[in-house]
């Protein structure tokens, strides 16, 4: 990608341009019969000749790495498929996230086809808190719990796990989180970011790392011939993969390599309406199929969340475990879910209003990284109104509730600044007393009188990682159209279809709509700006949205400059409306035209 002149966009971004091989984009027009705008797209993004087949159309028989490839796997597999034939007591304890309900449901659903009926344990985010506790582990055991999975936690719990293996469990940890050169003393740890783990998928979720373990676990018990034996039916692992999907996008892991293929998979299998607790949340929240990761990210996900957010862990997993005998079960607690999440969005409406109102009135809004903490706050949606205030702003945030002389705080940063690594630093020298995470997120707990050396260290310690100055935010456009190009609805349907799914780390491309006219702008939802534009001759007409721009500089302009005539990026969506399709333009960003 390659800037374009030094002149800012009106949120402050700089424009870079892809300028791909066209000797490369016409070998892949001639060669797989691709129209050139998506040829030119798989060119930028790096796609060869030789990878178009598996990157459009993956499939498990030829695109999914060996299970073997993960360190420790093969041994892991072996001892789990004898305790499986042993009818060893089994037990789940999965993370409160949406990627810990689903690596708990995949990994029920496996261990009840093979005979076992694992209970699943869900810690209260509100009171437990991230991750194994002694008091869960001794309760586990005491049910006579023998071997434990333990999902989406346990790498960093090394005191924890060692307690549990005292106590005669035998712990198997499947997670994707940060590991050090020490591991905890489980039984096995499979972690695609483990020191020796060579697998090269560290960019699994828990629940990819889930699923390869029951594939793994599958493949030594068919060896071991004990579907046969025990006259069980060979579970069908490819059922499982809606789940996989869901997980992983929620997880915003990058959809790229191995997790192209479980969301594309996924969502086909989503589509087939086949797991009953997934059609249930899907009903309640007014979606059908065909889905898509929008509506595993948007509308499903944040459901599945909103119960640990008011105290009511378990529910996710829960609901992806239950059959089709269970529909009305499944209603249940898909309503529930969706009336805690309706609970959430007012909390967190409510909290987002305080903090930008303490940040705006203490001038905090400047601060290379924005802290801002308060009592009454609820500790479970301290990460949303921290992205709220990273968007808002531009800059890394931190938000913290106070109670009882205590903080928990979580942050969000942007490209350039890891603010993970800032909370172990800041931890190792005995600033908080529990802090981590990786370089867009993390969490921190810390004693009220600390919070003012906390706030310096912070941004002592980002100023110098950044020498005082936030990185510039750039948009890298891989497309120029015009207001009649974007109109086509085959074309931008076939982009979806064949370069999709984009998510985290494989976002939609950002096209350019040079020197058009806003024939129409104003403001819908309070925070949004709803637009409609045409090209320069007032012909060809398109409908487009900025979301959450109200108040911001490019917000105003567009509302307020109807005269000028703008160039405008976004992304090009599909919008169906009353069995119409019709394609929306949604804006990222935008300058006034030269």
């Amino acid at each position: 990608m390659t800037a374009q002149g030094t002149r800012r966009s009106l949120s402050g971004a700089q424009w870079r341009f892809g300028e791909p091989d066209m000797q490369q984009v016409h070998i892949l027009t001639q060669r797989h019969a691709l129209p050139e705008y998506i040829a030119r797209l798989l060119v930028l993004r790096g796609i060869s000749d030789e990878d178009v087949p598996a990157f459009l159309n993956p499939t498990f028989q030829n695109d999914l790495p060996a299970p073997s490839l993960f360190a420790g796997m093969d041994q892991c597999a072996q001892d789990v498929a004898r305790a499986i034939q042993a009818q060893k007591k089994f037990a789940i304890f999965g993370d409160f996230d949406v990627d810990g309900a689903t690596s708990s449901a995949v990994a029920y659903r496996f261990l009840k086809a093979c005979g076992i009926e694992a209970p699943i344990y869900i810690p209260e985010r509100l009171t437990e808190g991230y991750g194994p506790n002694e008091q869960a582990l001794q309760s586990l055991r005491d049910q006579g719990v023998e071997v434990l999975l333990m999902l989406d936690c346990g790498t960093g719990a090394k005191e924890t796990i060692a307690a549990g293996q005292d106590m005669g469990l035998q712990i198997v940890i499947l997670d994707h989180h940060e590991a050090g050169s020490d591991l905890p003393p489980a039984w096995h740890v499979i972690n695609p970011k483990r020191k020796d783990d060579g697998s090269g998928l560290d960019m699994l979720a828990a629940v990819g790392v889930t699923f390869y373990f029951c594939v793994a676990v599958n493949a030594q018990l068919k060896k071991d011939d004990f579907y046969n034996k025990d006259n069980i039916k060979t579970p069908n692992l490819k059922e499982l993969i809606d789940l996989v999907a869901l997980g992983t996008v929620c997880d915003m892991v990058p959809l790229v390599h191995v997790n192209r293929l479980f969301v594309k998979q996924g969502f086909k299998q989503m589509d087939s309406l086949s797991n009953e607790g997934v059609n249930a949340l899907a009903s309640v929240s007014g979606i059908a199929p065909p889905f898509t990761p929008y509506h595993a990210g948007y509308v499903l996900g944040p459901r599945v969340n909103a119960g640990s957010r008011v105290g009511k862990s378990s529910l996710g997993a829960q609901l992806f475990t239950l059959g089709a005998d269970a529909a009305k079960e499944a209603e249940n607690i898909a309503w529930t879910l969706n009336d805690c999440n309706a609970k959430r969005k007012d909390m967190q409406s409510a909290m987002e209003a305080e903090a930008l109102a303490m940040v705006d009135q203490t001038g905090a809004s400047d601060d290379t990284v924005i802290i801002v903490a308060c009592e009454g706050w609820h500790s479970g949606l301290t990460g949303l109104v921290a992205g709220r205030l990273k968007e808002h702003y531009g800059r890394p945030a931190c938000v913290i509730c106070l109670e009882d002389g205590l903080g928990k705080g979580s942050g969000r940063s942007i490209d350039g600044i890891h603010l993970g690594q800032v909370f172990i630093d800041a931890m190792d020298k005995g600033l908080i007393t529990k802090g981590g995470g990786h370089a867009m997120a993390g969490g921190f707990t810390l004693n009220e009188d600390q919070i003012d050396t906390f706030k310096s260290f912070v941004q002592d310690h980002v100023n110098a990682q950044i020498n005082s100055e936030l990185p510039t935010v750039s948009h890298d456009i891989e497309g120029v159209v015009s207001v009649r190009g974007a109109l086509n609805l085959e074309n931008a349907k076939r982009l979806h279809e064949e370069i999709g799914p984009f998510g985290m780390g494989f976002e939609e491309p950002l096209f350019l709509l040079k020197g058009v006219r806003i024939i129409s702008a104003d403001i819908v939802g309070g925070a949004h700006v709803r637009l409609l534009l045409s090209d320069a001759e007032g012909g060809a007409r398109i409908k487009a949205m900025a979301f959450r721009s109200a108040g911001t500089n490019m917000g105003e302009a567009l509302i307020k400059q109807k005269h000028q005539s703008f160039d405008i990026v976004g992304q090009l969506k599909i919008n169906s409306w009353q069995g119409r399709e019709t394609v929306e333009l949604h804006v990222r960003d935008a300058r006034i035209a030269e």
